[in-house]
Parts: C-alpha cells; sequence; structure tokens
C-alpha cells in the first residue's frame, strides 16, 4: 500500500485549487475536469482503486453532478472534498465516523451499494498472465467452466490450452485420482470410405506377398510389431500405452488438414460427452443383418493401417465368416469352407483365424476372403482360440488345448480339464514392453525338433465346461495354477493387461454427482435415449480386499494383470492371478453369462437373459442395462465408445456412446 503521502499526490482532484479561506464565495469561475486532468502526473502511478476509479471515468460521472449544482453550492461540496483530501488517515477516520452518524437509511443504503462494488479487486486485471494462470492451473474443469462465465478477460484466461492441456493429461486414458473420471484416449480419427467402398488389396510393401502361396501357416514377419492381440477390443494404440501421458497425449490434437489442430478445451468435451453417455446409458444403436443363424463371436478393429475403415468380422452357425465395413454397416466378404458353425475367430493386419465345430481352424485372407490353409488335429469341434505373433492356442469340446507353431505348424496338446474348453487367453507374463515379435532372432524352429519351442514366460489361461480355469507354462506344458469358484460352466474369460490396470480413485460419491453436473455449457448432451431398459437392481460381493498397485509410472511395485471370467452361474468375477483367488464378483444377470469384455475404464457382459449389462468396474455396481437383442447374447466387444454384440437372434448390434 502506498503511504499517505504518495496517496495524497496521487488522488485526483475533483476542481482546481481553491484559496486558503474555507468560504466558498472565493470562488470566481465555475469547476470544471477536464480530460487532461484526470491524466497521473509524470512519474506516477496510481494505485489498484484509483486507476480503476480513472479508467472507468469515476471523476466525470462526479463532475457531471457537479456542474448540476449551483456555483455556491459547488464551492460547499468542493470544500469538503479538498478537506478531506489533505486530512490525515486518524483524521480521515474522525471525519467519516461523524458522517456516518449524520447519515440516514437512505445514505447508508447508498453507502452499502456503492462498498459492495468498490471493495471488489478482480486480481487478474492486476497480475501478469502468468500468474493468472498459474493460480487457474490448480482449478478443475467445473471451475474453469464457470469462470470462463464471469467477463472476456476471465475466458480467455480460463479457455487457454495450457490449462486444458493439464486436465485432459489427467483424466484422458486414465482415471483421475481427485475426482475419479476417466475419459477415453479416442487417438484414431481416420477419413472413412465412401459409403459401399470395397475392401480393397493391399498395398503396402509388408503384405504384397501372395498369402496362398505359402506352405506354411503365414504370420507377420518379424520386423513387423505385434498388434494387441490380447485385447482385440481396445481403441488404445499401443504407442499411447507405452508412453508417457504428455507425449501420449500429443496425439489427441486430432490433427485433420495439415497445421490445423483442435483446442484442448474442445478435445476434453468430446470425451467428456462419451464419458457421461456411459454413465447416463446414453446412447445410439445400429443393426447389422446378414448371418441366417445365431452369431457365435466378433471382433473388431479401428486401428488398422489398412484399410482406412474401422472393420468387423463376425461368424455364426450358419457356417459362414462376414467381413464388414464397421462405420458404413456394408458387407465386405462372406467366407465360406467351413461344413459346421464357426465358434471362435481371430485377425490382425495380416491373417484371420477361426475355429469351427467341424473340427478344423482355417487361415483365411480376409481382405481377399480366401482359405490359405487348414488345420487339422482336434478330435471334436473347436470352440475358442487365440494368437499372437509366434504361437496360437485352440481349445475344443475334446478338453484338449493344442499350441500351434505359426511357422512350423507344429503342435502340442494340453490335458487337464475335464470337459468342454470354452476359452483361451495367451500372456506373456515376462514381457517388459517390447514385443517378442521384435527379436532378430527366430522363437522357433530348434534344428532337428518338430515340435515348437516356447518363449520362457508365456503362459495360457484356459476356461472350461468343468467350472475351473487353468493357468498353463507353455515352456512347461504343464498346468501350474487352478482357480475354483464359479459353480457353473466357465464360458469366457478376458486379460486386463497390467498397464492397462489402474488403482481405484479415492473420491467420493457426492463429488462424482457434482462432476458429471458441470459443463453444460461445454457440452450439449441429445435428451433422447435408446432402448434402455432401468438398471437392473444389482449387488456387488468383495470377496477379499484389492491388492494394492502401484501407478506404472512409479515403477515401485510390479503390477499383474487382472483376468475377468464370465459363467453360467449368472456371474462375472476378477481374479488376483498370484493368489488365484476371486476378488470381485458381479451379481446382476439372472440368467447365464455367455460372454465377457473388459478395457481399463468398465467392463460388459452378455447373457442368456438377452441382456447386455455394463458395469462400474472399481464400485463393482451395473451402470446400465442394455435391452434389444430378442435371444441370448452370446458374444461382446468393448470399445473406449461402443459395444458390439452378437446374438442367438442372428443380429449384430452396434450400441455407440460417441453422442
Amino acid at each position: 500500500m502506498s503511504s499517505y503521502a504518495d496517496e495524497k499526490l496521487e488522488v485526483p482532484t475533483l476542481s482546481r485549487p481553491v484559496s486558503d479561506s474555507p468560504r466558498p464565495s472565493v470562488i470566481k469561475e465555475p469547476l470544471r475536469l477536464t480530460s487532461t486532468s484526470l491524466q497521473q502526473p509524470p512519474g506516477r502511478k496510481l494505485c489498484v482503486r484509483h486507476q480503476r476509479m480513472a479508467d472507468e471515468g469515476t471523476n466525470l460521472k462526479l463532475q457531471h453532478s457537479l456542474d448540476a449544482l449551483s456555483l455556491e453550492e459547488r464551492g460547499a461540496v468542493n470544500a469538503i472534498w479538498s478537506s478531506f483530501s489533505s486530512s490525515s488517515h486518524p483524521r480521515r477516520a474522525l471525519i467519516l465516523q461523524g458522517l456516518l452518524t449524520m447519515c440516514c437509511f437512505s445514505q447508508l443504503s447508498l453507502l452499502t451499494e456503492q462498498l459492495a462494488h468498490l471493495i471488489r479487486i478482480d486480481p487478474f486485471t492486476v497480475l501478469p498472465r502468468e500468474l493468472s494462470l498459474k493460480v487457474l492451473s490448480y482449478l478443475d474443469a467445473t471451475s474453469l467452466c464457470r469462470a470462463a462465465q464471469v467477463t472476456k478477460k476471465w475466458k480467455s484466461l480460463a479457455d487457454d490450452d495450457i490449462l486444458w492441456r493439464g486436465i485432459c493429461e489427467q483424466h484422458i486414458g486414465q482415471k483421475c485420482h481427485k475426482c475419479g473420471w476417466g475419459l477415453p484416449v479416442l487417438e484414431k480419427k481416420k477419413i472413412y470410405h465412401l459409403p459401399g467402398s470395397p475392401c480393397p488389396s493391399p498395398d503396402l510393401p509388408s503384405l504384397k506377398r501372395s498369402l496362398e502361396d505359402s506352405t506354411d501357416l503365414v504370420a507377420p514377419p518379424l520386423k513387423r510389431q505385434r498388434s494387441d492381440v490380447l485385447h482385440p477390443s481396445s481403441d488404445i494404440h499401443p504407442d499411447l500405452e507405452s508412453s508417457s501421458s504428455s507425449s501420449s497425449l500429443l496425439a489427441l490434437t486430432d490433427t485433420k488438414p495439415a497445421a490445423t489442430t483442435r483446442p484442448w478445451k474442445d478435445v476434453y468435451s468430446e470425451r467428456m460427452t462419451i464419458e457421461r453417455n456411459w454413465r447416463r446409458g446414453r446412447c445410439t444403436v445400429r443393426t447389422l443383418k446378414g448371418h441366417t443363424d445365431g452369431v457365435m463371436c466378433l471382433q473388431y478393429s479401428e486401428t488398422l493401417t489398412h484399410p482406412s475403415f474401422p472393420v468387423l468380422i463376425t461368424g455364426s452357425y450358419d457356417r459362414t465368416v462376414r467381413v464388414w465395413n464397421l462405420e458404413t454397416g456394408v458387407e465386405l466378404h462372406c467366407l465360406k469352407g467351413h461344413t459346421r458353425a464357426i465358434r471362435a475367430l481371430q485377425f490382425d493386419d495380416v491373417k484371420l483365424i477361426t475355429g469351427s465345430m467341424d473340427m478344423t481352424l482355417k487361415v483365411w485372407d480376409w481382405r481377399r476372403g480366401r482359405c490359405i490353409r487348414t488345420l487339422t488335429g482336434h478330435t471334436e469341434g473347436v470352440v475358442c482360440l487365440n494368437f499372437d505373433s509366434n504361437v496360437l492356442a485352440s481349445g475344443s469340446v475334446d478338453a484338449t488345448i493344442k499350441v500351434w507353431n505359426l511357422r512350423t505348424g507344429g503342435a502340442f496338446t494340453l490335458r487337464g480339464h475335464q470337459d468342454w474348453v470354452n476359452s483361451v487367453q495367451l500372456w506373456d507374463s515376462l514381457k517388459t514392453g517390447q514385443s517378442s515379435a521384435s527379436s532378430t532372432t527366430p522363437v522357433f524352429d530348434v534344428p532337428g525338433c518338430g515340435a515348437p519351442q516356447i518363449d520362457p514366460g508365456k503362459m495360457l489361461f484356459s476356461a472350461s465346461d468343468d467350472g475351473t480355469i487353468r493357468l498353463w507354462d507353455l515352456t512347461l506344458r504343464t498346468c501350474i495354477k487352478q482357480f475354483t469358484g464359479h459353480v457353473g460352466q466357465v464360458q469366457s474369460i478376458k486379460l486386463l493387461l497390467a498397464d492397462e490396470c489402474d488403482e481405484p480413485a479415492e473420491v467420493e460419491i457426492a463429488d462424482l454427482d457434482q462432476e458429471e453436473r458441470t459443463l453444460n455449457h461445454v457440452v450439449a448432451l441429445d435428451s433422447s435415449s435408446p432402448s434402455l431398459a432401468s438398471t437392473s437392481s444389482s449387488s456387488f460381493v468383495s470377496d477379499q480386499s484389492l491388492a494394492s498397485r502401484s501407478v506404472a509410472s512409479t515403477g515401485s511395485k510390479t503390477k499383474k494383470p487382472l483376468l475377468v471370467s464370465g459363467s453360467l452361474d449368472n456371474t462375472t468375477k476378477i481374479w488376483d492371478i498370484e493368489t488365484a483367488q476371486p476378488i470381485q464378483t458381479f451379481f446382476g444377470h439372472i440368467e447365464g453369462v455367455w460372454s465377457v469384455s473388459v478395457n481399463k475404464m468398465r467392463l460388459v457382459s452378455g447373457s442368456h437373459d438377452r441382456t447386455i449389462k455394463v458395469w462400474n468396474r472399481d464400485e463393482g455396481r451395473c451402470v446400465s442395462t442394455l435391452v434389444g437383442h430378442t435371444a441370448a447374447v452370446s458374444c461382446v466387444s468393448l470399445g473406449e465408445d461402443k459395444i458390439i454384440s452378437g446374438s442367438d437372434d442372428c443380429d449384430v448390434k452396434i450400441w455407440s456412446f460417441s453422442g
């Protein structure tokens, strides 16, 4: 604060100086203020309060009121102002106290109205922009949106890209440990082909060679990076998963034309819309028709390098595999060759492998719609399969699992289950972030050995109608762990990888509700909703406390993946791989669970009761129940903004939460 001497010099005078005599009769001419008289003295800087008064033209307003008075009254008012201005602080206080005692309620009301405005100081008009942004960086998205509504100056600061990038880094691709919200990545915004365009043959150098000329099972060359086959439904690009949050989010600017980027606030807003739709069960539904019998398996991918549109492949009891353009819903190919129902499939950039009840597996060039090779070995129908760049595993009605070498065609058999093997899932337990496919040394093909040689740490989970889940060491070719807890046939298992596991955010429910009510002026949500049944009454049982898992960036502890299973005992379970014990059990379906899918944010399950349930994985509660199929839901796949489901009613449904 300025000293009194400084303050007295800085106060703009409202009139020309008067005589030392207090008598108003000494005034010889009208008192007027000019624009030059309002300027601060050279070398002097007004305090914040008087600078604002000068900016707002307060002196001019007072001068106009003064001009309306007679000359004598003008002199009297000016004498009072001049006397007060030249007084010391104690004397000013005494004068004010005396004036207050003389005021009636009307004058006191005027004082209250004026003081309410005068004592407020806008800090962002005083602070440098850098300090203002530092202050705003401590606010959440809700507070920033409210700040943007105050003034144009505040909006300019609150909409700054630096602030919103920080909020995006805090929420996108992970759950914020402060508010509990996590937003989808949606890192790949493609320009899709025109509706009805065919799926052309690839022209990439790595895909040019003719697949049908190969005598061995075709796999990507070692130098090609392996796709995330353990989680085909995940939309998160591997590069984003392995990089830090800052570098990952550089991809989120959604570059459209070259050198054009979107504001980070728009990026956050778009993803907030999707997340709120997930929480409120708002989605649009499309139905793909083409199969003539129940759809038993499906997989889709939105991150293929070729073609440029998202691809969905489905298998059915009608003995066909159909390839769809997921964006337009156009059927691209109908693959025929199996003689019985197709129960399992998986594809990557190069190949599609299908398993059928005709006891065979077939390898396809799915872009051209041609079968490359047929694998035989099971004595009964093939129910499930899973492959990575090195190994193919298949489970069968004959209660065995076959592990195939994708380069030599060699195989060995795992025995231990007592009934159908319904689901298999490969796991690289020693994986450190690099794919084994990046190695320059062949993984298999030891000279003189016809059976496949397996990398150390290569594991396999299998689920069976005998009610158990087994963990196999493929190097030792033995079962090393058995998961028991389901009281019905286990139909589906999915592995949530270590880098996708998130610590539950410690946040109050009230905070979540408050956050959910925010950003109303940023995102406008459609009031209409699809055919959703009200969320069923579901309960959650904690079998044991979650093991503490540190954030991957800290590196203080090694996080293990989680195993999710669905069973015909009507429940879905999450398992601790270390202890082989269930840590969460989800109740809600009234009939058996046929399929499950999971990602970092949530879990979905499809059931014989014809519904799909969306679960909050951390809270263990059912968020919404999707109703639309007219028969059992046999397969589901979960993405960041959609669910795709297949059913015994022959339909494939796409439940989109993107708004």
